[in-house]
């Protein structure tokens, strides 16, 4: 990403966000050459606190790419909130509606576009109890379908000493260590020109969140756990549930 390219309004952003981050935060970045320097991307992190859209934005700008998040469609149509959105290039969603299939094309025609868009394909902050990755939703899987886009892992710790999700606590001294990694593409060519049925995007996510676990024990040091579900705590590997077809991933979570 050309920086004088910019435009005010992303400046803007950045020169009111990252300052407070560099203070706030010790980053540990690697990685980063694994994010190509241009082009239509998909970046899926796995989510662990609030304050990880924060991190993971830091950690995409630095690699050299605007970080595009999907929004709720409700927020564009805030007063100011949603004009500034549009400006810094944020992606509207719509989650569980009729308007589901309208929002993925629209993710689609920003990867086309050369975006960078960032997915959390959990949906939510993960619900696992030591904050392991938990089973992903099929949003990503679909819209990589679409594009035929590079589908980049990334794995963070250290956010949730920012905001602990479980606690609740929020913790503003600085110099927190943030270590954040990505891996190389997810491997996705055996369903190449396949329809999006349930099965195969199943059969993805499960392919995308294993590769974004195995960072995180990386990152952890820790041998990693199964995927773990809602419904079972824990489920054998290659096992897929709990898929849903939006496009499912937001900036920042509310109420969830």
């Amino acid at each position: 990403m050309a920086r004088r390219r910019l435009g005010f309004w992303r400046r803007l952003v950045v020169l009111l966000v990252k300052p407070p981050l560099v203070v706030w935060t010790r980053r540990e970045w690697s990685g980063q050459q694994h994010l190509p320097p241009a082009g239509g991307l998909i970046i899926v992190p796995n989510h662990i606190s609030h304050a990880d859209p924060l991190v993971s934005a830091h950690y995409v700008y630095d690699a050299g790419r605007w970080p595009q998040y999907l929004a709720k469609a409700s927020v564009f149509k805030v007063p100011v909130v949603g004009w500034i959105l549009r400006r810094v290039k944020q992606i509207p969603v719509e989650r569980g509606t009729v308007d589901a299939a309208r929002s993925l094309d629209e993710l689609v025609a920003a990867v086309h576009d050369g975006a960078a868009v960032i997915i959390y394909p959990e949906g939510t902050t993960t619900r696992e109890p030591d904050l392991w990755p938990m089973r992903g939703k099929t949003g990503a899987a679909r819209l990589a379908l679409a594009t035929g886009a590079p589908v980049v892992p990334v794995a963070m710790w250290g956010p949730e000493q920012i905001f602990d999700p479980r606690t609740k606590k929020v913790d503003l001294r600085p110099g927190l260590r943030m270590k954040v990694t990505a891996g190389p593409p997810v491997d996705l060519g055996r369903w190449a020109g396949a329809s999006p049925s349930r099965a195969t995007l199943d059969q993805m996510t499960e392919e995308i969140m294993l590769r974004i676990r195995d960072l995180v024990a990386e990152l952890r040091g820790q041998d990693p756990p199964p995927l773990w579900s809602r419904e079972a705590g824990a489920a054998p590997r290659g096992v897929a549930r709990d898929a849903d077809a939006d496009a499912d991933a937001r900036p920042q979570e509310s109420g969830s």
